[in-house]
């Protein structure tokens, strides 16, 4: 017997959606055969010369579950299927079809065979593999009496978007290298490939950066949490409580060169990409903390390394020559950290009523010919547009990099509008907007019964229900869209385990809006799959929004 459930085509059976696998984000086509394979302590995972590492993973994976240990075997032959083993090959996949992301799965009663024509795809196939088998297998510590089976099917599969991302905000409160590796291997889980690091902002510095120590050594510290006063109108569950508390008592952190280093590995073993973001000119009161004479008072008092506001009040003097000196100084030893293609400078809620009363960035205005402080800021950020590519990288930014003229080669993180016109202008853009991929947003209407956020309502069904592609583009501009992220900034978000909350379940369904095709997406059979998958996040220990799940039908209740 065998039933074909076409995710391309956009429809599936009643029988095929009752008995599927519950595949998160849900594959591009799958076929359900008779018959399962079981996994047994001597079944051999075989690799080619390419795709050890990725064996090595998998065998990891299932060994922890399952106690078994599993022997990785190099094949040098042809990538037939194995009797009784698991293979993973580099070769004989559709190339032309799936891409370097995509991947071909079979699971026959003696064997499972993972084809791919790169790594990426590989992994993400061995991704399937593990959800093919009970949800017990993704716990970190071995687990009896469970029968290690999985469905007989065919699988062909490859990704909608290429950028399919998650930001998490370490600036507000700090998370420790050991929580940004977890969030890294719940991103693994869903297929996402982008990880969007915010490493500055108003409230902390948190790279180190050898020729200016002073911007960890001030500005990765203050006295305290700024969200310290308990919220009576709010629940307080015991993971709100912040632990980034130095030995000093300050409240902050930092990560060393060696921390970003081993996180960037950490990432690109899971074929994530890391894109750091480095804010400019706003959003930089715990630069301007350490360093003063970049601003455009050079007033040291002004920049307060108490607990710092959510208020941007911190631009760099666009005047100041020092100025782009520093910044320079400061991206030199980030492109050595992180060699990801796009460096994000941030660009966005610039207050420039300083620029307006500084005479050098007026000065800047005249003789540049600008008409306004919206023009000097497209005058910075070209500035530094052009020493990032200069060093082989592409610049990104928030939705304001648009005002006052576009950067020629930018691309715009679009969160509050402009992106149909920053594309039909040739422009890549990656969607992010406010009201649909705001992870710091309330998950109930019912605010009181949820922990203190930062305000809004993005329930699980808008996050599923939301379609990167702008409406109003016209179709020949759609490959300028690269895709989509979830944003998670933690003004309100003290914790790593509260972190996971406002996450989970929302990025499982934003996972599945940028890799599964569009025409075949269902909330029924979406929130089906998702009782399945959040005993997968309980197994990993993923402090998920329970509710969300239980509460999940046709029409969502907060």
């Amino acid at each position: 017997m065998k039933i074909c459930f076409a995710m391309m085509f956009g429809f599936a059976s009643a029988v095929f959606a009752a008995t599927a696998p519950s595949i998160i984000p849900a594959p591009q086509k799958i076929e359900l055969h008779d018959g399962t394979f079981h996994l047994a302590p001597d079944t051999t995972i075989y690799v080619d010369s390419a795709s050890r590492e990725t064996g090595e993973y998998l065998a990891e994976q299932l060994r922890r579950s399952t106690g078994y240990k599993f022997k990785v075997v190099q094949k040098f032959f042809s990538s037939a299927p194995v009797k009784g083993g698991i293979l993973l090959a580099a070769k004989g996949a559709d190339v032309a079809k799936e891409g370097a992301e995509g991947y071909e799965l079979t699971v026959l009663p003696n064997s499972v065979v993972v084809r791919a024509p790169a790594q990426a795809g590989l992994f993400y196939g061995a991704q399937t593999v593990l959800q093919l088998l009970p949800p017990e297998i993704f716990s970190t510590n071995a687990v009896s009496k469970v029968d290690w089976q999985m469905p007989c099917v065919q699988i062909e599969d490859w990704p909608r978007f290429k950028w399919r991302g998650m930001l998490l905000d370490v600036s507000r409160h700090f998370s420790s290298k050991q929580e940004v590796e977890r969030l890294l291997d719940e991103m693994a889980l869903h297929k996402l490939n982008t990880f969007h690091w915010h490493l500055v902002d108003d409230q902390g510095w948190r790279i180190e950066i050898k020729k200016y120590p002073r911007l960890t050594q001030v500005g990765a510290w203050r006295k305290e949490s700024p969200v310290n006063a308990p919220e009576t109108n709010h629940i307080q569950p015991a993971w709100l409580t912040p632990s980034a508390y130095g030995s000093d008592g300050r409240y902050g952190g930092f990560y060393t060169q060696d921390d970003a280093r081993e996180v960037v590995a950490y990432a690109a073993a899971r074929h994530i990409t890391i894109i750091p973001e480095i804010e400019m000119p706003g959003h930089s009161v715990a630069a301007l903390a350490a360093y003063p004479e970049f601003s455009c008072t050079g007033d040291a008092t002004k920049f307060t390394t108490d607990v710092r506001s959510g208020v941007n009040h911190g631009i760099y003097c666009a005047g100041n020559e020092a100025t782009y000196e520093f910044l320079q100084n400061v991206l030199l030893e980030v492109f050595q950290l992180f060699p990801s293609k796009y460096i994000h400078i941030g660009g966005d809620e610039v207050p420039t009523d300083e620029w307006q009363h500084c005479p050098r960035d007026q000065a800047v205005i005249k003789r540049e010919g600008l008409k306004d402080e919206s023009q000097l800021e497209s005058y910075f950020i070209r500035r530094m547009e052009k020493f990032i590519n200069a060093h082989g990288h592409r610049l990104i930014g928030w939705s304001e990099i648009r005002e006052g003229g576009l950067a020629e080669s930018a691309v715009v993180m679009d969160w509050i509008g402009g992106a149909t016109e920053a594309a039909t202008n040739g422009h890549d853009v990656v969607m992010s907007p406010l009201n649909d991929c705001y992870l710091d947003h309330y998950q109930s209407q019912d605010t009181g019964s949820e922990p203190r956020a930062i305000g809004g309502y993005l329930p699980l069904k808008q996050v599923y229900q939301f379609d990167p592609i702008p409406k109003d583009l016209p179709p020949q501009f759609e490959p300028h869209i690269l895709g989509a992220q979830g944003n998670l900034w933690t003004e309100y978000v003290e914790s790593f385990s509260y972190a996971e909350y406002m996450a989970f379940p929302r990025l499982c369904a934003l996972a599945e809006v940028t890799w599964s095709p569009a025409p075949a997406r269902d909330w029924d059979d979406f929130t089906r799959r998702l009782q399945v998958h959040a005993r997968r996040l309980t197994a990993q220990g993923v402090n998920y929004r329970a509710a969300s799940i239980t509460s999940a039908g046709a029409t969502e209740k907060p």
